[in-house]
């Protein structure tokens, strides 16, 4: 019987270079925090939470897309991949679709180590007859998979426009390294947000609760663990707003007042609406999002979108080397 297994794929970057990581971040010229400090155990848990509200579409409207459109996504991606789930969570979005693709071996990789393993004990007991490996590991800073990952019929899995975070250039740099992470058989099934008007893309990443304001504020806390920098997030305010020019949603946290963040060996003073940049969530147009992926090493297969082109899943072969 199919059995589960997690290993921390991280390296030794999680001391010192993590650290210098974030000191240089804070001490720019605009100050920033990659988004991937987002996300520790209670940061996966805020963005769960986020992904039920009203006002953020792309969760629902994805999930919408792979009902009405699942056999076709079945037919094209075919049983049997080795299903690799990029940014897992809490792997909902990849068991949604367990009953269509019937992977061969479902491999979940994320950065939370502790919310991952509680993820895939809880899946491996749904799925008791798929073979399941989590994989603690920093993607964003290369894809260096261990043997237990089957090298046939890769499905890179990057669902939830994810890939919305990175420049264009970044995304192209970041495909290149799935289309190298793969055999010619290798493929990519991704989300894609699209470009839409700006206030349902303000609403959604600014809700009216605070539950998005919780999520960026806790990378603050989060930050505190990991350098012993002493931020107070009583003395923060979350902004998060489409600028069209960029196309390109913007998460910040705002000083709410002037003050100083110290850590060993360092220090910032922030003047009063000074920001630090927390993320980048850029929407592109449908034949932007096609060339993407092309210029990644992706051939565009099938396009599905919801009736309101709002959002995009697409499932892309690997360009034959």
């Amino acid at each position: 019987m199919p059995t589960s297994s997690l290993a921390d794929a991280r390296d030794a970057r999680s001391g010192d270079a993590i650290a210098s990581e974030l000191r240089a971040g804070l001490l720019g010229r605009e100050a920033a925090i990659s988004p991937k400090f987002l996300y520790d155990a209670l940061g996966s848990r805020l963005f769960e939470a986020i992904c039920e509200l009203p006002e953020y579409y792309p969760t629902r409207t994805e999930a919408s897309i792979a009902v009405r459109h699942g056999a076709e996504i079945a037919r094209a991606v075919g049983p049997g991949a080795t299903m690799i789930d990029l940014g897992a969570g809490n792997c909902a979005k990849a068991a949604r679709l367990f009953p269509l693709l019937h992977p061969a071996q479902y491999v979940a990789i994320d950065i939370s180590v502790d919310f991952l393993r509680e993820s895939i004990e809880r899946l491996q007991q749904r799925f008791p007859h798929i073979e399941m490996t989590g994989l603690g590991l920093d993607f964003s800073e290369g894809l260096a998979l261990p043997g237990v990952v089957r090298a046939e019929k890769r499905l890179f899995f990057y669902p939830g426009s994810s890939i919305g975070n990175y420049t264009p250039e970044q995304a192209r740099a970041f495909l290149r390294r799935l289309r190298d992470g793969c055999d010619d058989d290798g493929a990519l099934l991704i989300g894609i947000d699209l470009v839409k008007d700006a206030a349902t893309l303000d609403a959604a990443y600014d809700d009216a609760i605070g539950v998005t304001a919780a999520f960026n504020l806790n990378i603050l806390r989060h930050v505190n663990e990991l350098i012993g920098a002493d931020f107070n997030v009583a003395q923060w305010r979350h902004r998060g707003f489409f600028n069209p020019i960029e196309s390109r949603v913007e998460m910040h946290l705002e000083a709410r007042e002037a003050l100083s963040v110290r850590w060993p060996g360092g220090e910032r003073f922030f003047t009063a609406g000074e920001r630090i940049h927390t993320e980048n969530s850029y929407k592109y147009r449908q034949s932007a999002a096609v060339g993407l992926l092309e210029q990644g090493g992706f051939r565009s297969v099938h396009v599905w979108t919801d009736p309101d082109q709002w959002f995009a899943v697409v499932y892309a072969r690997a360009i034959p080397r």
